[in-house]
């Protein structure tokens, strides 16, 4: 099986951001449902809005890749974007779907594999991408692609994962150092521990090479709410730099 058979697999079975735990008793694709999953994503990454800055791109032609449960596909048809989606997945593509019926608005919504998009070269002003294009097995690809269908002066805008962070310290710890098997790359587990299997993270200067035929490449670590954690050492976490943290905002032209 290829791995983003797989990946399609593991997100087919919920999309990020619905977990029980998230959406509690409401009931799936309602009202109350969507403004759960809502409230918790921009409570836990409130740096969403200051990275896309929904409401500057009115009336752009914005492609979202991975539009998973829909929450920020919502936010860019509210500021009165021309929208457009893809995801790996049925569920996503469902959820998006429903979502924005439900505010009254439309998208352009498409199942495929972002390794290939469907779309002539040049065609939107924004392309989006929030923590989605590290899950393929080809980021590069993505990446490329994004690339061929922004019209020139187009922009990237969105996140992908940092290695050198406090979350992949955790994760590393406890599935490496803990089991007894501390020259076990960090590489390898958040491969098979963080969320679905093939999960990458990068430093800055791995990020900003994958860029590299982009030009005004900004790549700015963000300190997020997974890297502090709950525990006893959250208060000192949380006066951790930025450089630190796992989620890693991109800009970039074309």
């Amino acid at each position: 099986m290829k791995l983003n058979e797989e990946v399609r697999g593991f997100w087919e079975q919920e999309p990020c951001g619905t977990s029980p735990h998230i959406v509690g008793e409401a009931q799936k694709l309602t009202g109350g449902w969507f403004e759960k999953v809502e409230e918790h994503r921009y409570t836990v990454e409130p740096f969403i809005h200051s990275v896309a800055q929904f409401t500057r791109h009115h009336g752009k032609k914005v492609l979202e890749v991975g539009v998973g449960a829909g929450t920020d596909h919502l936010q860019w048809a509210r500021a009165g974007a021309q929208c457009h989606g893809v995801d790996l997945t049925d569920a996503g593509i469902e959820t998006t779907r429903a979502r924005l019926a439900h505010y009254g608005f439309t998208s352009d919504l498409r199942r495929v594999d972002a390794e290939t998009l469907p779309f002539p070269d040049g065609t939107f002003d924004v392309v989006w991408s929030w923590g989605v294009i590290h899950h393929s097995e080809r980021p590069e690809a993505i990446v490329e692609e994004i690339r061929r269908v922004l019209r020139p002066g187009g922009k990237f805008l969105g996140m992908m994962y940092g290695r050198r962070s406090i979350l992949a310290a955790k994760i590393w710890m406890k599935q490496a150092l803990l089991k007894g098997r501390p020259v076990r790359s960090l590489k390898d587990v958040l491969w098979h521990h963080l969320e679905s299997v093939g999960t990458k993270a990068y430093t800055p200067g791995e990020l900003r090479r994958m860029f590299g035929a982009y030009r005004a490449v900004q790549v700015q670590p963000l300190l997020t709410s997974y890297d502090v954690g709950e525990g006893v050492l959250a208060p000192v976490l949380r006066l951790s730099p930025d450089s630190l943290g796992f989620f890693h905002a991109i800009r970039a032209e074309k």
